[in-house]
């Protein structure tokens, strides 16, 4: 891939997520929401350096995927994210890695899904004004739109 199709990417990316609800959905708010077919979103937040999933992000998931397990998935869009720990190619990878991680928990936990998106931001935006790493970043965010 070239660097300015690579850029290209994480720029639509980083639009994309300017509009997204960015607030982490907790396990009690997914069980409330259960049985109701509804857009959902949510972020499944990794540690430094890894895209392997936490035993809370796997509860997550599993709730999610069994909530909407009756509905019908018309679009579903994982994007991956990373701090600016590491090269840029490096987080580059890594946010492709969370993505395809919760990509196939969502599968593994049986979410009726067409076709997963993957969407990659890479470490754009990782960094506060001031220059501070966000950990924050580290996350994949999830969209999934539904119909009953």
């Amino acid at each position: 891939m070239t660097r300015q199709l690579a850029f290209a990417l994480a720029a639509g990316a980083a639009l994309s997520l300017s509009a997204c609800q960015t607030g982490p959905r907790t396990r009690a708010d997914l069980v409330a929401d259960a049985g109701a077919c509804a857009d959902t979103r949510f972020n499944v937040y990794f540690s430094e350096g890894s895209a392997r999933l936490t035993g809370q992000a796997e509860q997550l998931i599993e709730t999610t995927a069994m909530g909407l397990r009756t509905c019908t998935i018309i679009r579903s869009r994982v994007i991956g994210l990373a701090d600016s720990t590491g090269t840029p190619q490096a987080n580059w990878t890594l946010s492709q890695r969370r993505a395809v991680a919760v990509s196939q928990a969502l599968e593994k936990y049986g979410l009726p899904a067409p076709v997963f998106e993957i969407a990659v931001g890479g470490e754009l935006g990782a960094t506060t004004a001031d220059g501070r790493e966000d950990p924050v970043r580290r996350r994949a965010e999830v969209h999934l739109s539904v119909t009953p």
